[in-house]
């Protein structure tokens, strides 16, 4: 493959050229295994401010129902229980409230009249209690917040599955860990009292401002390593490369490339890189609604190139715009003049990484790409692909309002597998999610993935986002996602990515 380096023949020299390359890659994976070292720190601290954020929010959620439970302290319970439960009721994350005088207590939303004394002692800061359980749910965990004043207090409890699914959600890719008290929450969902684990690579402790909790982050033994094999083959391919044929590049500069970055320039310069187009259709009625570009390279030698082969070779050379630019004007050329004929706005998906997000040329090539088509037409949808990092930036900040402007709709692709999907929320306005293909595999097969594919369709409701599912390979779980509403369905249960004239003509068919 032409980003593969391939093993040079023995010869006399070949003691030099090994003597040669060793100092390159010595030094290049120093200072890879550095930028490792900061990239997982990064990532470890990022993770670890967006726990403790998502951890204040749904205490305050349930500090709100303590507070307006406490005056009522005193009262009988059979005039405040239906105060109890309507609080239970309105509070997506309480489980259950409870009132408490001179330290008993003595009404429950569970159980209605009830004896118990609560010991203050048992509150971090008198106000937080980590539990492993109680008498309805035992080996569960839950969170007790305590609210007193004189004699009278408030007792509201948080489920731990909210808490284990948010470790779980945030801390896919990190160790991730609650700790209250001497008590801490793993996202296995289990209270344990012993010493925290050691998390040996990029520790992160940061302790919530507002209540008495600290989340801890970090990675395993060994995770500077992984995270570079996983996120610099490229690089170190590259560094491999300039190793081997320091000795013989003058030879082979006259026969055949001599890096991967002048394949791609003269790739890009002879148009092998195609759009092949994946159809997109709707949740409920199955109607192709639109389609997402993918990148192909159509290599004279080599034929078609897997994708993956290239495309972070790509981004990290910087071509990645370019190529990108070239993409969406042969899109604009092959759908253009069939956008007078659609019915109703057609999706157009493409990708875009950190690269595209530096400059405002961006803002420029959709215009271009826009224009081509009939006015209301398509819908452009650019989808954040997490390979790199977006960083929320003036200039960055500025593009995305000027695309907003422009009506080009935002996507997050892969959500849930990265770890800024979360941040990308936050940080910028979103129009849609991409469920990634790993949860639609595992519908009817995991339990804890469809947990957590549930919990991303009720994020989306939430916040007003329209989710698109992608990999759909079966009609089980085609019904699934239709079922929970999912707007948009995308796999090979509906089509394989096809070539511009397969698709254009399956396209008059649908």
């Amino acid at each position: 493959m032409p980003l593969k380096v391939k093993r040079r023949r023995r010869s006399l020299r070949v003691a030099i050229t090994l003597i040669s390359g060793l100092l390159p890659i010595v030094l290049g994976t120093v200072i890879l295994h550095m930028q490792a070292e900061r990239a997982l720190k990064q990532s470890a601290g990022q993770t670890a401010e967006e726990a403790v954020r998502q951890f204040n929010l749904m205490l305050d959620n349930t500090a709100q129902a303590a507070h307006e439970l406490l005056p009522l302290a005193g009262q009988t319970c059979n005039d405040v229980k239906l105060a109890l439960r309507e609080q239970v009721t309105r509070r997506p994350f309480v489980r259950s409230t409870n009132l408490v005088w001179d330290n008993n207590l003595y009404c429950s939303s569970l159980f209605g009249d009830y004896q118990e004394t609560v010991n203050p002692g048992d509150y971090t800061q008198g106000v937080l209690w980590l539990m492993n359980g109680n008498p309805v749910t035992p080996n569960t965990a839950l969170l007790v917040y305590r609210l007193s004043n004189g004699k009278k207090g408030a007792l509201t409890t948080l489920d731990g599955f909210h808490l284990s699914n948010i470790l779980r959600l945030i801390g896919r890719h990190t160790l991730l860990l609650l700790q209250v008290g001497n008590n801490w929450l793993a996202a296995d969902g289990r209270v344990q009292s012993s010493p925290l684990p050691d998390l040996p690579v990029a520790q992160t402790r940061l302790t919530s401002e507002h209540y008495a909790f600290t989340v801890e982050a970090g990675f395993p033994e060994g995770e500077t390593w992984r995270y570079m094999s996983s996120e610099y083959p490229p690089l170190f391919s590259l560094l491999m490369f300039f190793g081997v044929i320091a000795g013989f590049i003058s030879h082979f500069a006259q026969r055949r490339s001599t890096s991967p970055t002048h394949e791609m320039h003269r790739a890009l310069e002879a148009a092998e890189f195609v759009p092949y187009f994946q159809p997109v259709v709707h949740g409920d009625n199955k109607r192709w609604s639109g389609a997402e570009v993918l990148m192909r390279w159509k290599h004279p030698k080599e034929g078609l190139v897997r994708p993956d082969l290239f495309i972070p070779f790509a981004e990290h050379s910087g071509l990645i715009v370019p190529m990108t630019r070239s993409l969406m004007r042969q899109t604009a050329a092959l759908l253009a003049p069939q956008s007078a004929s659609f019915r109703e706005p057609f999706h157009v998906g493409i990708n875009i990484t950190a690269s595209h997000c530096r400059d405002l040329e961006l803002v420029d090539d959709c215009r271009e790409f826009l224009k081509a088509f009939a006015p209301g037409s398509i819908h452009l949808v650019l989808e954040l692909t997490e390979r790199e990092l977006i960083e929320p930036t003036a200039i960055t900040l500025q593009l995305f309002e000027q695309l907003h402007e422009l009506g080009v709709k935002i996507a997050i692709d892969d959500f849930g597998t990265g770890h800024s999907s979360l941040g990308y929320l936050r940080q910028f306005k979103v129009d849609f999610l991409k469920i990634d293909q790993s949860f639609v595999a595992m519908i009817g097969v995991d339990t804890l993935s469809s947990h957590i594919l549930d919990s991303i369709i009720e994020l989306a409701v939430k916040l007003d986002l329209q989710l698109v599912a992608e990999g759909v390979e079966s009609r089980e779980q085609s019904d699934y996602l239709s079922a929970h509403h999912v707007n948009f369905l995308q796999g090979y249960l509906y089509g394989k990515p096809m070539p511009g004239a397969e698709f254009i003509s399956a396209l008059s068919d649908h």
